[in-house]
């Protein structure tokens, strides 16, 4: 039989810090030995398989920013409404995002499924590489409800400060994942049985299996614990409230995600008419990015324990302990992970040079690593500050920042220094270390001097003695 399950306490200092941030850490890199094992499956089947599934991936990650930007809405309600001690309120905010995630997830498939074959024009997808990717656009849209519910049910886990479960859980599903894209995907095992593997199409349903069974998981638990029961369906006059909450933390933030990543693009266009030095500039910058996520994974943790501690202490309607928190996560965040940096570039050349065999590649990729561990502080202050924004449901700040930061400074100065200046892929970099200072300073700026905490659902202080509220 299930229970209701009391809201964990808001904990202060470097005990909270330590008990959120480490299962986050691992969490990001069992995320990341996701799509690692991916291509490299990929790339044992067919050179058109990994072109394939590298298109659809990037495809997918469009069609989840609704879902992302909603989780960032559930991780403000839910632990606000923890603070403020009101576990009721905490659960309708995450039954009724579960809901809404959903719905959009199975109405993203019903327009998606009728529409591939456009979609994957306008793509411009070559004609080698289409057979494949359309099989795999299939089953990836099949994925797109149970990926919602694992995007929500995470959010509402780290809400509640119960960081262990996902971890857990994305840990399975990443087992999960191997299994199926050995056996499906690569046939291994199946050779007895007079069996082959199914190439694209076995990837794409290692995946779809493994995000259901992650999403399923998550559920269960939920259900176990008291969170995911009828009586916390929120009636039609509380969702209409909560619709306005949510609505005014998600879209910034999912608009951020759209901002960051066609600003990203956008990189790609501009190496382009680098001439000659284009396709080993573009080399460089894919493989420069992988290695470089050994340090954005731990710092998108520190971003995610941002967010959470600084929701319940603003619940709590404790403003003060809430930019405490902010400013340790801060100075935990950017002081370790610059160690970290630190020592990755005294191992960068070896790597490189096992990642990119080609001499210009390889110069390339650490003229990239250079100024990019170089600027890693800033990178990690960004993050943080922007977990302090999504907490306290300000992420209206960190859109208008990124969009300045990515369109008025990082863009056109990569451009001029690229092509008119004439220096060339470093130009690029050096714009992208710029713009990471430009959009820290302005950050911390905001951190240190507006009233982000009016941002928050209305915090009520109360002696703690009183009885909790539902």
């Amino acid at each position: 039989m299930h229970h209701t399950a009391a809201p964990r306490p808001v904990l202060h200092s470097w005990q909270a810090i330590f008990r959120l941030t480490w299962p986050q850490m691992l969490m990001m890199f069992a995320h990341f030995s996701v799509g690692f094992v991916d291509v490299w499956a990929a790339g044992q089947i067919a050179p058109t398989t990994q072109a394939a599934l590298g298109l659809i991936t990037q495809s997918l990650f469009v069609l989840l920013i609704i879902c992302v930007g909603l989780s960032n809405g559930v991780v403000a309600a839910v632990s606000q409404s923890l603070g403020a001690r009101r576990p009721l309120r905490a659960m309708r905010y995450g039954v009724y995002s579960l809901l809404a995630a959903t719905a959009v997830g199975v109405l993203l498939m019903a327009i998606g499924l009728p529409g591939r074959d456009y979609f994957l024009t306008l793509l411009n997808t070559p004609d080698e590489v289409r057979p494949e990717a359309a099989r795999l656009l299939v089953v990836y849209l099949a994925t797109l409800p149970a990926n919602h519910l694992l995007v929500i049910t995470n959010a509402i886990f780290r809400a509640y400060g119960e960081v262990r479960t996902p971890l857990w859980t994305v840990t399975v599903l990443a087992l999960a994942n191997l299994l199926g894209d050995l056996v499906l995907g690569l046939g291994w095992g199946l050779g007895w049985l007079g069996g082959a593997g199914l190439g694209a199409t076995g990837l794409g349903l290692a995946t779809l299996l493994s995000v259901s069974l992650g999403a399923g998981l998550n559920c269960w638990v939920l259900w176990q614990r008291g969170r995911l029961t009828w009586r916390a369906i929120p009636p039609r006059r509380w969702q209409r409230r909560a619709r306005g909450y949510l609505l005014r933390v998600s879209w910034p933030a999912g608009a951020s995600q759209v901002v960051w990543q066609v600003g990203n693009l956008a990189l790609f266009v501009i190496l382009g008419l680098l001439g000659n030095q284009a396709m080993p500039a573009m080399a460089g910058y894919g493989a420069g990015q992988r290695l470089e996520a050994i340090l954005f994974l731990p710092a998108m943790a520190f971003n995610m324990s941002a967010s959470v501690l600084v929701g319940q202490h603003l619940g709590a309607g404790d403003i003060a302990a809430a930019r405490r928190a902010g400013l340790q996560l801060l100075a935990l965040g950017c002081g370790g992970i610059s160690l970290a940096g630190l020592a990755l570039w005294q191992v960068a050349s070896p790597v490189a040079s096992w990642v990119a065999a080609d001499a210009i590649v390889h110069a390339e990729m650490l003229s990239y690593l250079f100024w990019n561990i170089l600027a890693i502080c800033f990178t990690t202050g960004t993050m943080v500050l922007a977990g302090v924004m999504t907490g306290a449901g300000a992420t209206l700040y960190t859109l208008g920042v990124l969009t300045v930061a990515t369109w008025c400074v990082r863009l056109p100065l990569a451009y001029w220094l690229a092509v008119p200046f004439g220096w060339g892929a470093e130009g690029v970099w050096i714009a992208m270390f710029a713009s990471q200072g430009v959009q820290c300073g302005a950050l911390l700026i905001l951190f240190l001097f507006r009233d982000w905490s009016r941002f928050a659902m209305r915090p009520v202080r109360r002696n703690h003695s009183q009885p909790a509220k539902r």
